[in-house]
């Protein structure tokens, strides 16, 4: 099968650092590649693939301070794919819906993962405006505000098996935070939790420029007190290490969560999560297996010992089963086969209707000389 992904340009495939998307876009090509498709990743110039990558820009926007507007490198992008669309029996897109308007035409081959937030009052309008277009959601939770988007599928993300190495006897003693630093993900409530239980805490986040007030005015003074350790950004080779000696990830969020991609990197580790209900969460950690859902910080310390007393050998095998990126692949291969045997059914309905007057045609005329006298 020959595919397309098409990520967005904010980081490269994979990110140095912080980047959920552009990270599962990456998992996917390599398993792609591996299963014998042929793919081809249109990105960032820095990206590294092995798959054919087109380069649409020179760096990822992000780490390059040249840039001071996306939008016409965005566009750079959706042309680029515009010109070789015919190549490829699926095109996969990652960048929400920016394509919608240049692609509805060939939907039955474009296929769009959602990965952000749905639940804002602006998409109501657009998804109801291009109802043709399939998407896949990466939770139930995700879809839930658009009951009347065209959505296929949900399919969760995945990682390697062997990206992470498990480490069942944790030498940290500490609880992790990973990921950004912003109000929706609430690193204040993992700083209280921890210190409320008396187990010290360590951060591991970026603070983008939108989020540096909230930082600044909210999180640093917290940082002053004990226990806490502000680390900042990690790439994905620290992970590993950090999650893994962790007693627990916290992950204390307070906005609907579409996924959750550190959740199941703390899995990978055979690391338990201690997660508050919203979004995909519970979609994603099994109560009692996994990790614990809670509802506030109170019931957050309460449950801290059950948390540390999970089996982490139980938590890496349900990561195994549940979360590697051959089933997200798999997954994904079935959607396109099945995009693939509705546009190829359509196709020869279509065939058939437009050979259907020229062979009445036919018979009419043939039946006219039968009847001519000799």
């Amino acid at each position: 099968m020959k595919i397309a992904q098409i990520a967005p340009l904010f980081e490269s495939v994979p990110p140095r650092l912080y980047g959920g998307t552009e990270r599962v876009v990456h998992y996917l090509t390599e398993e792609l590649v591996r299963q014998g498709h042929n793919v081809t990743l249109f990105a960032s110039g820095d990206s590294i693939t092995s798959a054919e990558l087109v380069p649409c820009t020179p760096r990822a926007l992000r780490l390059d301070s040249d840039v001071k507007n996306s939008i016409p490198h965005q566009m750079l992008l959706l042309d680029k794919v515009r010109e070789r669309a015919g190549e490829f029996d699926i095109l996969h897109f990652h960048i929400d819906y920016l394509h919608f308007p240049l692609f509805r035409t060939q939907a039955g081959r474009a296929l769009t993962t959602l990965h952000g937030r749905q639940d804002l009052a602006d998409h109501l309008p657009f998804y109801a405006h291009f109802p043709e277009m399939p998407l896949v959601s990466i939770s139930n939770a995700q879809r839930a505000p658009l009951p009347r988007a065209n959505f296929i599928s949900t399919v969760y993300h995945g990682l390697p098996l062997d990206l992470h190495e498990p480490t069942y006897r944790p030498r940290g003693g500490y609880l992790a935070f990973l990921g950004r630093i912003s109000p929706e993900k609430r690193p204040d409530r993992a700083i209280a939790i921890a210190r409320a239980t008396g187990l010290p805490l360590k951060i591991a986040a970026k603070v983008d420029s939108a989020d540096e007030a909230y930082f600044r005015d909210a999180i640093a003074p917290l940082l002053n007190g004990p226990g806490v350790e502000f680390i900042g950004e990690i790439n994905e080779s620290e992970k590993t290490e950090f999650l893994g000696n962790a007693a627990a990830l916290l992950f204390p969020i307070d906005w609907p969560e579409p996924f959750g991609l550190v959740m199941i990197e703390a899995m990978a580790c055979g690391t338990p999560v201690l997660a508050f209900r919203g979004g995909s969460v519970a979609e994603i950690v099994e109560d009692g297996i996994t990790g614990c859902i809670v509802e506030s910080v109170e019931e957050a310390v309460r449950a801290m010992p059950d948390v540390l007393g999970l089996d982490r050998k139980a938590v890496r095998a349900r990561f195994e089963e549940r979360f590697s990126a051959a089933r997200m692949a798999a997954d994904y291969v079935k959607l396109y086969q099945k995009m693939l045997r509705k546009r190829a059914a359509s196709e020869g309905h279509l065939s058939r209707l437009a050979a259907h007057p020229i062979a009445h045609a036919h018979a009419r005329a043939e039946a006219s000389l039968q009847s001519e006298p000799n």
